[in-house]
């Protein structure tokens, strides 16, 4: 409620003159400009406050802009050029070493998430799972050396990255342009080895060791038609995709 006018002691009148020199009426025009003015306030030191969040954000929008900026880049170079990693053999093709083993959960779902990617893009991929073969291994060492990290990924018999690179390009829409012209992904799964692309030996039965009957003693030795898990090439998926 409002003070009533009152009389002091003296019979005169108490006049409220301090309240009324104080107040001030401000149209709504001028409050919608004080809290734009209060919110910009409020951002400006808010970010003040913390100039390091701000700095970690932008760096790492512009780190993923120069990753894939640089695998580009490297594709416009020549094959010739001394910094480009190159796979023998594999011009017309897209190789993908991996493998099936869960020894390694972050490598398992890493090699998982990049084959996902390119059976989701419908292309041919030349599959070559180090678990299944060690002469996929051995070609890695001769490229890489003996430190190996998977999945490792040739495009053109160019080397492109692991599962970080491939990512970025998958979500930048830029591996889509890259693969466009290689083979189409063929329906279905294959009816001999059931997408393993690889079979049992005939000859050893998948022991890896033959027994051989001489003159001078017969006895056990490798097999020559297979690899040391005892498999041999899928006959069918080499001859379609590779």
């Amino acid at each position: 409620m409002w003070q009533s006018w009152g009389k002091s002691p003296g019979g005169g009148r108490i006049q409220h003159s301090a309240s009324r020199r104080n107040f001030s009426c401000s149209s709504f025009k001028d409050i919608e400009n004080l809290c734009k003015n209060t919110e910009t306030t409020d951002q400006q030191q808010h970010h003040q406050q913390n100039p390091h969040q701000l700095k970690t954000k932008s760096a790492s929008v512009f780190h993923r802009v120069r990753k894939v900026t640089s695998i580009l880049r490297s594709w416009s170079t020549p094959l010739q050029h001394q910094d480009i990693i190159c796979l023998p053999d594999s011009e017309q093709k897209i190789v993908i070493y991996f493998t099936s083993l869960r020894v390694v959960r972050k490598t398992f779902e890493d090699c998982r998430s990049v084959r996902s990617i390119f059976k989701g893009l419908r292309v041919s991929i030349d599959e070559r799972d180090l678990s299944m073969d060690g002469t996929f291994l051995e070609e890695l060492k001769g490229i890489f050396g003996k430190k190996l990290t998977l999945p490792r990924v040739f495009i053109g018999g160019r080397y492109i990255g692991g599962a970080e690179e491939i990512k970025q390009l998958h979500e930048n829409g830029e591996l889509k342009k890259i693969i466009e012209g290689y083979p189409v992904l063929e329906s279905g799964v294959c009816e001999c080895c059931g997408g393993y692309r690889f079979l049992l030996c005939n000859q050893c039965d998948g022991s890896h060791k033959c027994y051989t009957e001489n003159k001078g003693g017969g006895g056990f030795r490798s097999c020559s038609s297979c690899n040391e898990n005892g498999l041999i090439k899928c006959s069918f998926c080499s001859s379609v995709s590779l």
